[in-house]
């Protein structure tokens, strides 16, 4: 399994902004996440942060969900608490590109265009304090230095397309390694979590993990791994 930094890393990375409060205060949410885990906010005139008191208090509520044919299900809930900051203008367009992957919302491009005007949207991230937690059965807090020293599994972008395939093309296949791999007949299984250290599978309700004799190095190394889960031979 990821180790927890990494883990809440990577899910942070393909996550979205579903609530955004400021001193205890709800505020409209709307933003993404950038390369370091950060939280990238666009906020409007009139909004609670436009005018960007320092001391405010932010806590960012991140969702990642998991599609399994027609219902979408939870895994993992993050929440970022700390301090709004604005985000320099060598960055902007790079906070503008976080935020469109989750939102097209017309406002980024004034956001860009009208920098600094005191009566334009603007781009804020979180410098953060600390993070909470919640992922199947674990939960906890991390730290500000462990949060962002950390990075997301390197092979997300393969294990998410991956997994995709196997679900939409290869269920059938994955029932039989499952099942094999139990010694008994298995439900309605879908794949949960794919990662370097092995793979995760939802068996009616329950998830059940199946590691990898060695950690997967690269994408092919990932696709061989889960193909012995997937043989029934």
């Amino acid at each position: 399994m990821l180790p927890i930094p990494e883990r809440v890393r990577t899910l942070a990375a393909t996550a979205d902004v579903a609530k955004l409060s400021v001193d205890g205060a709800p505020s409209p949410a709307r933003g993404g996440v950038d390369e370091r885990g950060r939280p990238v906010l666009l906020v409007r005139p009139g909004e609670s942060l436009h005018g960007l008191r320092a001391d405010a208090v932010v806590a960012v509520n991140l969702t990642a969900m998991r599609q399994l044919g027609a219902v979408t299900h939870p895994r993992g809930l993050i929440e970022v608490q700390g301090w709004a900051e604005a985000v320099p203008e060598a960055e902007a367009r790079s906070a503008a590109v976080a935020v469109a992957a989750h939102l097209a919302d017309e406002s980024l491009f004034d956001a860009l265009e009208r920098f600094g005007h005191p009566h334009a949207p603007r781009l804020l991230r979180l410098d953060v304090g600390q993070v909470v937690y919640l992922t199947g059965q674990e939960s906890g807090v991390l730290d500000a230095d462990d949060y962002l020293g950390a990075a997301p599994d390197p092979l997300t972008e393969t294990a998410e397309r991956v997994l995709a395939h196997v679900n939409s093309s290869h269920r059938a296949q994955l029932a039989a390694g499952v099942a094999r791999q139990l010694g008994e007949p298995a439900g309605d299984v879908w794949l949960w979590e794919l990662d370097r250290y092995g793979a995760t599978v939802r068996v009616d309700e329950s998830l059940v993990r199946f590691p990898w004799p060695t950690p997967a190095r690269s994408e092919l190394c990932l696709e061989t791994a889960l193909r012995g889960l997937l043989c029934t031979c």
